[in-house]
């Protein structure tokens, strides 16, 4: 797919010249008082909306990513960077600046009541996300988290970007920082640690038959809490919200489809049984 750039850049100048309008209609009404050199207000840009779940209560949740070169851009990364970042047990080293609105009241398309929230990114960041999806994937995964870290959340992994919808509710001005302590949070991910686990081999001696992984995941209260991933030589685990994260490689060639997982509450540890094609 082709973009034309000059159609880009048009877009972004309409977009600042539209912030620039907001902010000298809300002084002329006195909604402001004067210009703050570390604050200023903008509306956003609908960009896509995210449809997920909190937990425990399944909750209907609404996640707003909106646009605005109002936010700074985030450091260069290359696929491959993003790749590797997402596969490290500590991703802290790569900072999404964003903006973190408020919790607001909505309706959805059945009339029920839901919860919205806004998280507004660079607009060319965005572009970025929306032509590559692990990079949607990347900023969608970095929004929750950041919702989860402010508001005490846990919200389901297993979302859904609506198709023909790019906001849920209105588009609604945001005052974001500048300078000192700002609004625009510099999202670092925090230090998730690497749980206790140990790879056994069965039968011990012989032709191997299956691969099993005991994971010590003291704290998490039940398998809700868990995200498996048992890939052919690879085994990923997430216990949200931010209390352990897995990511090991193994020399064996693992049924991904018969393998199983079992949670146990009261040892809190969670045994994964693989079989194994071959080593």
């Amino acid at each position: 797919m082709t973009t034309d750039s000059s159609l880009l850049n048009s877009e972004l100048e309409l977009q600042q010249q539209e912030e620039l309008y907001q902010q000298l209609l809300l002084q002329t009404m006195g909604k402001i008082p004067t210009e703050n050199p570390d604050s200023k207000v903008i509306r956003p840009q609908p960009g896509m909306c995210v449809k997920t779940l909190s937990e425990p209560g399944h909750q209907k949740i609404f996640v707003n990513i909106c646009q605005s070169n109002s936010v700074p851009l985030p450091p260069e990364i290359s696929r491959e960077e993003l790749v590797e970042l997402l596969q490290s047990e500590d991703p802290s080293g790569y900072r999404v600046p964003m903006s973190l609105g408020e919790p607001h009241t909505e309706v959805d398309n059945n009339s029920q009541g839901c919860t919205a929230y806004d998280v507004v990114v660079n607009q060319e960041f965005f572009q970025q996300c929306q032509e590559d999806p692990l990079f949607q994937q990347f900023v969608i995964l970095v929004s929750l988290e950041g919702l989860e870290n402010k508001y005490n959340l846990e919200l389901s992994r297993d979302w859904k970007v609506l198709k023909n919808r790019k906001f849920l509710g209105s588009v609604s001005e945001q005052n974001i920082r500048t300078k000192s302590r700002p609004v625009i949070q510099e999202l670092q991910p925090p230090y998730v640690p690497r749980p206790e686990f140990t790879l056994l081999i069965e039968p011990p001696a012989g032709e191997p038959e299956y691969l099993i992984a005991e994971i010590q995941l003291p704290g998490v209260p039940s398998a809700r809490s868990l995200v498996l991933d048992v890939g052919e030589d690879r085994l990923t685990l997430t216990a949200r919200p931010s209390l352990f994260h897995l990511d090991v490689f193994h020399a064996f060639l693992v049924d991904q489809e018969n393998s199983v997982a079992q949670y146990n509450n009261s040892t809190q540890v969670l045994t994964v049984t693989m079989p194994v094609v071959s080593s």
